[in-house]
């Protein structure tokens, strides 16, 4: 089998959320060209996947703003090296939706990272910036599940003409899942499914009260209904799912028919490959210097809520703070002969050319 092509790059973050976005910032103020890579579709990391609406408070500058509008302002902070091709809309240094399967270190020095979608970088550094790890989607338990062609986890896994006139059943009670219902009810004529199911365990969700009341409209409506039940069963027929087996609280099972199942139960952290990578882990957080946030293995660097070390507190705040000092500790390992000088926004012309602005004066 035909290896992918290697892309060479100065830099690879691991992890989209915020701190790894203001990694890839201060990286690219240094002049290193960085790929970022994220298991999630989209940016954001834990801000976006566990409270993109919800306010948050202790970020400088910013009185007041909800998780997915802090990930929106580090990622247009960040576009200067993350730029978009103007034909195809695409930035080729972002992959997301994608899991970092292996890193490994070069005889001759740097690494090579790999994800599962066949992605392969050959950086000179990389840095950590998973947050309590990799966020993945919780499942249904059922393995037959697994490798079904019309079983998603995120609605942007299908374009919207896909859920139209489909029997479509949603898993879950929590905000995740109310929203998705909410969102598929108001799609336009044409586009909206046949029949709209939220599946959950019990007549009662664990949602934000407005979305709760959105939903019992709905319900009341007629426009979306609620089965109660827990999935214990499934029928897949050619790499489909076509119904599922549910216990009912009556201790009865029952068949729902479906076209689309939409898994929307929160998400889970987990270490996943990172524990495979030889860095050296305390209470599954890598261990770093708190000098330069560098891990066991030389070149590698983990920042924010993925790393450990004396004094360590898990806010946004140290996380940028780490991830500049480690943006710096890492170009002075890569570029010794160059002079040490801290260079600023306000009055560098280097660093405005960087960031693609013009000059106040």
């Amino acid at each position: 089998m035909t290896q992918p092509l290697m892309t060479n790059t100065d830099a690879v973050v691991i992890g989209a959320g915020p701190v790894g976005l203001f990694q890839v910032f201060q990286l690219g103020l240094l002049g290193l060209k960085t790929h970022l890579i994220d298991v999630l579709p989209e940016v954001g990391g834990q801000c976006v996947a566990l409270y993109p609406d919800k306010p948050i408070y202790d970020v400088p500058g910013l009185p007041m703003c909800s998780g997915r509008e802090l990930a929106q302002q580090l990622l247009t902070q960040a576009r200067p090296f993350l730029p978009v091709d103007a034909v195809s809309g695409q930035c080729a240094n972002l992959h997301l939706g994608q899991l970092v399967s292996q890193l490994r270190a070069q005889p001759d020095g740097g690494f090579v990272v790999e994800t599962d979608h066949g992605v392969r970088l050959c950086a000179r550094t990389v840095f950590v910036a998973a947050g309590a790890g990799a966020f993945v989607p919780r499942t249904l338990n059922l393995p037959s599940l697994d490798g079904a062609c019309n079983l998603h986890y995120h609605l942007d896994d299908a374009a919207p003409a896909a859920w139209a006139g489909q029997r479509v059943v949603i898993a879950g009670g929590g905000d995740e899942a109310l929203s998705a219902a909410l969102t598929l009810s108001n799609l336009p004529d044409g586009e909206r499914p046949a029949t709209l199911t939220l599946l959950h365990r019990r007549d009662q969700f664990q949602a934000d009260a407005t979305l709760d009341a959105a939903i019992r409209k709905l319900l009341a409506a007629q426009r979306l209904q609620l089965v109660v039940g827990m999935p214990s069963g499934v029928d897949v027929q050619d790499g489909k799912v076509v119904s599922l087996t549910l216990l009912g609280p009556d201790s009865m099972s029952r068949e729902l028919q479906l076209d689309r199942l939409l898994v929307r139960q929160g998400m889970s952290p987990k270490l996943g490959p990172l524990s495979q990578w030889g860095l050296t882990l305390e209470r599954k957080q890598v261990s770093v210097s708190a000098a330069t946030f560098e891990s066991s293995t030389a070149g590698v660097y983990a920042v924010g809520d993925i790393n450990i070390y004396p004094g360590k507190k898990r806010l946004l705040l140290c996380g940028f703070h780490e991830a500049t000092l480690a943006a710096h500790a890492a170009a002075a390992a890569l570029h010794p002969e160059a002079p040490p000088h801290l260079l600023y926004t306000t009055t560098s012309p280097l660093l405005h050319q960087r960031l693609g602005v013009q000059p106040t004066r």
